[in-house]
């Protein structure tokens, strides 16, 4: 345990870091290293691969992943913003170089392979995107003649269009989603509000007007027919699990879901762990997505505010689209459950995007004085 007295930057860090996120975080990453001990046996058998295969890459993954989340907790706000603008400008590049030399997989290119190493640039464009934007909002607000608001504009309509171009609709629409939440807290007028939503719901249609495996998988959802096996077994999973599950190993329905370690990883929970295991990891998410938007709220600085509103809402909305999926409330999308999921592009990506909350949740001196808690001063005696 760290002494108050210590004024090194761990112990700096122990005392002015939000041990409540962090517990949230950890118990996320724990989680995940366990399920996929559950779910990934049968699809690794499937393929001719070892049993542990895709658990034993799942501890690969959180462990660079921890040490990147605690790395980035230790930054101040001025770091942030260039470590989110150089990753933007790379990744801008990545996301236009993967139309070209992508690797195709079910007629999207998603992912771009770099020495060997296969990443996938929208996950880690996410965080960086929410950054800048939140940062050309607080300028926008602090000097009124800065077109922040237009720059932000600008750079959402580039974001989208190179996520069409892939095309991956579930990461335009959660984009799109966590922008406009930022902005509607950056004070945008409710012309603006109507707006934008007019522009979702045109934007919805004409991606089911134009893009043939869309219009496939809303009207699998609002027909039930067709190609729904994943799903319906991802549903069945849940009702065979019960409240209280039936056994860690012992789940039989998991055995025949393709992606139970992925994107139906809380299907396998269900099943093998109930309900009650559900309930719980829908509380961890909800936590730290309300306790975000609450210390958001509180504080004085508005790019702070933003940023963090911003990267807790990219983090809720993108698991409620994983479990609403696994519910059978959404049409199915390829959408991992953050630090659950297997995937090292999205632990490590998530990993920044927390280590980034972190880092502006920590309690400072300049907050204090922020609020009003200036330091005390003794009295000089007289000369």
């Amino acid at each position: 345990m760290q002494s108050r007295l210590d004024k090194s930057p761990v112990a700096t860090w122990w005392w002015t870091v939000d041990r409540w996120f962090l517990a949230a975080f950890l118990s996320l990453m724990g989680l995940g290293i366990v399920l996929s001990f559950a779910a990934s046996p049968a699809v690794a058998q499937r393929i001719g691969l070892d049993s542990f295969h895709f658990a034993t890459r799942q501890i690969i993954f959180t462990i660079p992943a921890l040490g990147v989340m605690l790395a980035v907790s230790f930054l101040e706000s001025r770091q942030i913003r260039r470590m989110a603008l150089a990753m933007l400008c790379v990744m801008l590049v990545l996301m236009v170089a993967v139309l070209y030399i992508g690797v195709e997989v079910k007629g999207a290119r998603r992912w771009v392979s770099l020495a060997g190493v296969s990443i996938q640039p929208s996950e880690f464009l996410k965080p960086a995107f929410v950054v800048i934007c939140a940062w050309l909002f607080a300028e926008h607000k602090r000097q009124p003649d800065i077109p922040g608001n237009l720059f932000a504009m600008l750079l959402l309509a580039l974001v989208i269009s190179l996520l069409v171009a892939q095309p991956d609709f579930g990461q335009t629409m959660l984009v799109l989603g966590t922008w406009g939440v930022m902005f509607f807290m950056a004070g945008l007028p409710w012309l603006w509000i109507i707006a934008l939503g007019a522009a979702g719901i045109g934007g919805v249609f004409a991606a089911y007007t134009v893009f043939p495996h869309v219009a496939g998988r809303i009207d699998r959802f609002m027909t039930g027919e067709g190609d729904t096996f994943q799903v319906d077994m991802g549903r069945d999973a849940l009702i065979n699990g019960g409240w209280f599950g039936v056994g860690p190993g012992e789940g039989t329905v998991k055995r025949v879901i393709p992606d139970s370690h992925a994107d139906f990883v809380f299907s396998v929970a269900g099943e093998e762990f109930g309900l009650i295991m559900c309930f719980f990891i829908m509380t961890i998410f909800a936590f730290i997505v309300l306790r975000g938007l609450s210390t958001a709220l509180k504080e004085q600085d508005d790019f702070t505010r933003y940023a963090v509103g911003g990267l807790v809402t990219v983090f809720g909305l993108q698991s409620v689209i994983n479990m609403a999926v696994n519910l059978q409330l959404m049409p199915a999308k390829g959408m991992t459950l953050p630090f659950i999921s297997y995937g090292g592009s999205s632990q490590i990506a998530i990993a920044i995007s927390m280590g980034m909350v972190l880092a502006l949740t920590r309690k400072r001196p300049e907050k204090r004085k922020q609020l009003g808690f200036a330091p005390s001063q003794r009295a000089m005696p007289a000369e």
